[in-house]
């Protein structure tokens, strides 16, 4: 079948689309990927609760304090990191909308589900798992947005069958360059996470998630900044992958400290423990 060359270059770009035009109103896909994730994580979180015999209802206030809190630490941690460059506008900066940063609205969402966790008198370790896979289920699904929206967060320059150009991202690619589409790998690598998370939450001890989570995120994370465009800070290495090492040898040591005090065995869950449920 013969394809007009408009039609190919249709084809070829479909894959990132910044915005969607619907009655007239102009809709960022990065907003909508950010609205349904959080969709998504209390959706899991709602079916945890209701295994765990706590209100459902909760599952909204845990989601808000996430968003809450993530949003001001993604946006406190971009003003920091891009102080020298936000400095004359810093109230402007605060409250502009772009710029947020991935490990600011881990650790500001954290503070907020923390924070609700104690109010509601549930900081445990079981909770704490349950966060922990909707944080790798929220990532996978936050990387579509900016797949779509192409912001910047691709790779780099890359002659692979696979590589794309994002020549209408909100970040563009110049005319011609193809590069890696770190994106879909994140999506591909936190979405089966969140999945082995999950489907361990009745197989391991409590906290065992947690720290496995902590493992798989900083890996992933640190292998992928080797092809993407951040700059290096110290010793060859960017900002994301210092900071994942430090993810990584944090759920290394919380798996170690279990196995050396209870054996391998310890990290299986305890004979009484709940029965694992169907799906």
């Amino acid at each position: 079948m013969i394809v007009p060359d408009g039609a190919c270059a249709s084809l070829k770009y479909s894959a990132v689309q910044p915005e969607i035009h619907l009655l007239g109103i102009s809709i960022k896909t990065f907003g909508v990927m950010f609205a349904l994730g959080f969709l998504a994580c209390g959706m899991v979180i709602a079916r945890r609760l209701r295994e765990l015999g706590k209100p459902v209802d909760w599952a909204y206030e845990i989601t808000f304090a996430a968003l809450l809190g993530g949003l001001v630490g993604a946006r406190g941690y971009y003003v920091i990191q891009n102080y020298s460059q936000v400095k004359h506008d810093l109230l402007g900066s605060i409250f502009s909308g772009s710029g947020l940063v991935w490990y600011g609205g881990a650790i500001g969402g954290a503070i907020g589900v923390l924070l609700w966790m104690r109010w509601r008198e549930m900081l445990n370790l079981v909770a704490l798992d349950m966060c922990a896979t909707v944080l790798a289920l929220g990532y996978a699904i936050g990387r579509i947005g900016c797949q779509l929206s192409g912001d910047g967060d691709y790779g780099i320059r890359s002659k692979l069958p696979w590589a794309m150009g994002y020549p209408h991202g909100t970040v563009p690619t110049p005319s011609g360059v193809r590069v890696q589409p770190t994106p879909i790998y994140e999506t591909i690598a936190m979405g089966l996470a969140a999945y082995l998370l999950w489907r361990l939450r009745y197989r391991v001890r409590p906290g065992v998630v947690l720290a496995l989570y902590c493992v798989l995120s900083g890996v992933e994370r640190f292998l992928v900044e080797f092809i993407r465009r951040n700059k290096e800070v110290l010793i060859g290495l960017t900002a994301a992958q210092l900071e994942s090492i430090a993810l990584t040898v944090i759920g290394l040591l919380w798996l170690a400290a279990i196995v050396r005090v209870r054996g391998f065995a310890g990290l299986r869950p305890a004979a009484n423990a709940a029965a694992v449920p169907a799906n």
